[in-house]
């Protein structure tokens, strides 16, 4: 259990990081709140980080509940794949949004995985 508590405190603060890089950019390029929009490279930043809390919202549920229902230790390397991806998914989104699949499916993925993982163990446990 304490291997998805790190995973998901490493993921909050991966997301704060996020932020902290799109204020970086609105700083850099000018870009006045509440504005959204101005630079490319912020845009990018802000979708990223937007992106992200899209993807926390499947992931991290999903994490508890197939740690819980299947294997804490698995939902871990799980974890630290999503985390993987959403650094490769920054990187090449900032850099070229077209370049962003790989990222994009290894944090997806793991996610999408977990739930269904976590909805099969619970299905299991309730009929057995």
């Amino acid at each position: 259990m304490e291997l998805i508590t790190i995973v998901t405190l490493l993921s909050l603060l991966q997301f704060v990081y996020f932020g902290a890089r799109v204020g970086a950019a609105r700083n850099k390029y000018d870009i006045k709140a509440p504005a959204t929009t101005g630079h490319d490279i912020f845009e990018r930043h802000y979708r990223v980080h937007y992106n992200t809390l899209e993807q926390l919202i499947t992931f991290l549920p999903s994490l508890w509940a197939f740690g819980f229902y299947v294997s804490y230790m698995v939902a871990a390397i799980f974890g630290v794949i999503y985390l993987i991806g959403r650094l490769l998914y920054a990187k090449a989104y900032v850099k070229d949004p077209k370049g962003r699949a790989l990222g994009g499916i290894l944090s997806a993925m793991p996610g999408m995985i977990m739930a269904i993982g976590a909805l099969i163990g619970v299905a299991l446990s309730y009929f057995t």
